[in-house]
């Protein structure tokens, strides 16, 4: 007898990251030619020594970090988003208009929540961060497909065209996940501009914020002091701190939809992780030069790509930024017999376009089947320069 689904949930796609590991299963590794993972985006090492401390000196000597705290998460950690983030924007942020999340893809999903339900329509950019797809599949949300150009930017005027009667947010990511494109700030405010006159949100995740190649900020729509009726930032401390086990994000936007957010929170996990948030907390205060130095390591990485790319004339490099690197590649065959292929061939395991992107299939333009996602945010420069003479090496 088979079993009852909600049948938005089998109208998406299984976990990708998930989906990829499953085929190292069937391959084989040597010592002398390892597996090269550029499959996923998230910190493989632990949080620096001192956050460890902090941590366990939190778990050790705070009874109250192991209760449940205030849904919208610790006071002090939302007021130093609140200060730190009004600085760094040049706007204005008050702490309650601060959610912590447990992480920020329940950030995207609380959000997107308090927008949308059955039938309504989000606008997302192609190629899109998997999970915000699933999302609002698994939610009956109707996705409007926005197809990124050549450069893989999104075009406000054809996202102004999309919106409907039923459209209640457009989605932005960036520097974005899968493509690594820095959207220039001349282009967010654009899209600002389009949501605001349409009166609907714009969603902005900064995911990867603290590895931009820009110093200053990326945007300014936090010095429109009227910026809460429209946007809805969302970040991630776990790509900043290597935090990932222990899920803490924000989501900013106005006190008023932190008030149904606060609804949301509490019938999903009632509070943030409470060591995270204090994880979160120390690192804001104490971890500013650290960060810089990764941001800096990051950035290396980034040139390391951009000059092994050249190695290889018949693949492109179509985008590149933050842990991301989005390339074209020269054979006939889609991008997900050949991420399956790369594992067995060249001992490489990356994430093929048509987990970012529509098919043909699905009425796709076909970008989905002719990219990789290569994340190289935990491959040095060393690993870079091997990842490539493997694929330079390919015989297909």
């Amino acid at each position: 007898m088979p079993i009852t689904v909600n049948p938005s949930f089998t109208n998406t796609f299984a976990p990708p990251v998930m989906e990829s590991r499953r085929w190292l299963a069937k391959a084989t590794f040597s010592a002398e030619r390892p597996l090269i993972n550029v499959s996923q985006a998230a910190p493989v090492d632990p949080p620096p020594e001192p956050l460890r401390q902090a941590l366990a000196d939190a778990a050790l000597n705070e009874p109250e970090a192991h209760l449940y705290g205030p849904v919208l998460g610790l006071p002090e950690l939302r007021g130093e988003v609140a200060q730190q983030w009004s600085l760094a924007y040049a706007g204005a942020i008050n702490a309650d208009q601060v959610a912590i999340t447990s992480g920020c893809n329940q950030a995207f999903c609380a959000a997107v929540s308090t927008l949308a339900g059955a039938r309504d329509e989000v606008i997302l950019p192609a190629p899109w961060y998997f999970n915000h797809k699933m999302w609002l599949d698994m939610q009956g949300i109707e996705t409007r497909v926005l197809m990124c150009g050549d450069d893989l930017l999104p075009d406000p005027e054809t996202a102004r065209a999309s919106i409907t009667d039923s459209t209640k947010a457009i989605v932005l990511v960036t520097p974005n996940n899968p493509s690594g494109a820095e959207y220039p700030p001349e282009l967010i405010r654009a899209f600002y501009e389009v949501a605001k006159s349409a009166r609907i949100a714009l969603i902005i995740d900064e995911t990867y914020r603290d590895f931009h190649s820009r110093t200053d900020a990326p945007h300014d729509l936090f010095s429109d002091p009227d910026w809460a009726d429209t946007l809805i930032q969302l970040y991630s401390f776990s790509k900043a701190y290597r935090l990932t086990g222990h899920r803490v994000g924000a989501l900013i936007g106005s006190a008023a939809r932190l008030a149904e957010v606060e609804k949301f929170l509490d019938t999903l996990t009632i509070c943030p992780n409470q060591l995270g948030q204090r994880g979160a907390l120390f690192g804001m205060r104490n971890l500013g030069d650290w960060l810089a130095g990764e941001r800096l390591e990051i950035l290396d990485r980034r040139a390391a790509i951009k000059q092994a790319v050249t190695t290889l004339p018949d693949w492109k490099l179509k985008g590149c930024g933050a842990y991301f690197a989005y390339v074209e590649h020269p054979y006939d065959m889609a991008s997900d017999a050949l991420a399956q292929k790369l594992v067995q061939e060249a001992a490489a395991l990356m994430l093929p376009g048509t987990m970012f992107a529509p098919t043909r299939a699905r009425g796709g333009d076909g970008s989905a089947e002719s990219h990789l996602r290569i994340a190289f945010a935990n491959v040095d420069r060393a690993d870079i320069h091997q990842l490539f003479k493997r694929l330079s090496a390919l015989h297909l």
